[in-house]
């Protein structure tokens, strides 16, 4: 199958996870995504490891972020380095980078450089907070960037401290819009044959996650959300939205009308509550009497009573629980990738499908400086 990237040349200086995610999507896609990183120690994320997970000397992190690319090894503070990138810029079509303002610049890499180079790049760069005001020189990190946008504001239940995602959200939402702002530019570059700067923030990126709370905020003499103490998932949203413990596990239910939710499961007296207002300034004295009821029971009986009257539910499932689910393996999620010692990791492959196909690679994360050999020849550096 040709992939709509086929044919496209990215060049990665970006490290760590928000920039190389925007990569491992344009690869994903068919394009041919260049890691330029330095020839000791590479990309910082190769030693970054979440649960002390590595193989062949780099983080399993690494490993899911950056695999099906190349590597190549220059030291951007050498000269001769520095012109053998600038000789890969030339067949380039894409460059990203997540380096502090002033950096690329004084490599003489900056987009105004780059561009007398190749007039037609695209230029992706990635910072935390963007590159004017007070906060530009920040360091751009997930956590800090969710603590400074309000986001934690919003999850976990009003008794308890702020609350971060358990994700890295801020850096996968801040690569998904420079993937999308690549890929816009690079039509236009197709169209009217001009290169573009394509520039996203962690927080820009993560503000706009919120659009919903925040245009409630906006629009609401700014009033703060308030998180409810019961079961809130949903700062904005009244009761019965939320997870509720059952007698074995959990259960969640979504929007929909109180009563029809009561008769279901045969929870009795919450009928004062009948209209959304009351169901949104009494929600912790509704949920505080569905989560005493909902304990009688199991998951399964919850979801075969509400299921039969379409009130939309869901059991709260764990990772373990996921993947043995027939809906989960019938997605066909998972692939194994492969360095060319033998050393695998198994990562879930790319969300996307193109007429119908998933996508798969079964090429892994690139050591450091694997493409050096046959770029020289290639490109005559």
């Amino acid at each position: 199958m040709t992939l709509p990237l086929d044919g496209i040349t990215v060049l990665e200086f970006s490290q760590y996870l928000a920039g190389p995610y925007a990569g491992l999507r344009l690869a994903d896609l068919g394009a041919r995504v260049i890691k330029v990183e330095r020839p000791n120690g590479g990309d910082a994320c190769r030693q970054l490891a979440t649960k002390n997970l590595w193989a062949d000397g780099d983080s399993v992190l690494f490993h899911t972020i950056n695999r099906n690319k190349e590597s190549f090894a220059a030291n951007l503070k050498d000269a001769d380095d520095v012109e053998q990138v600038k000789k890969l810029i030339t067949k380039a079509d894409v460059i990203t980078h997540n380096f502090r303002p002033g950096i690329m610049e004084r490599l003489g890499l900056d987009y105004e450089s780059v561009k007398a180079i190749n007039p037609t790049i695209v230029y992706g760069e990635v910072s935390g907070y963007g590159s004017k005001g007070p906060w530009k020189d920040k360091p751009g990190q997930d956590l800090l960037a969710q603590s400074l946008s309000g986001l934690t504001w919003v999850t976990g239940n009003g008794d308890k401290p702020p609350t971060p995602f358990g994700i890295a959200v801020a850096d996968m939402i801040c690569g998904t819009h420079l993937a999308q702002g690549l890929l816009a530019a690079l039509v236009k570059k197709k169209r009217q044959g001009v290169g573009s700067k394509v520039n996203v923030s962690l927080l820009e990126s993560i503000v706009d996650f919120q659009f919903e709370g925040l245009t409630t905020f906006l629009n609401h003499d700014n009033a703060l959300p308030e998180r409810g103490q019961i079961a809130n998932a949903h700062p904005y949203l009244g009761a019965p939205y939320g997870i509720y413990e059952t007698q074995d596990s959990y259960i969640a239910t979504s929007m929909g009308k109180l009563q029809k939710l009561t008769n279901a499961i045969g929870c009795d007296g919450l009928d004062e509550y009948a209209d959304a207002k009351a169901q949104f300034e009494h929600r912790d004295t509704i949920k505080a009497k569905l989560a005493n009821h909902f304990k009688t029971n199991t998951t399964a009986h919850w979801i075969e009573r509400l299921e039969a009257q379409d009130y939309w539910c869901s059991p709260v499932l764990n990772y373990d629980q996921l993947t043995r689910e027939e809906a989960y393996k019938v997605l066909d999620m998972e692939q194994t990738v492969s360095r060319p010692n033998g050393v695998s990791v198994k990562t879930t492959r790319c969300p996307i499908r193109i007429n119908g196909n998933v996508l798969k690679s079964t090429k892994a994360s690139p050591p450091i400086g694997n493409a050096n050999p046959y770029l020289f020849k290639e490109l005559g550096l």
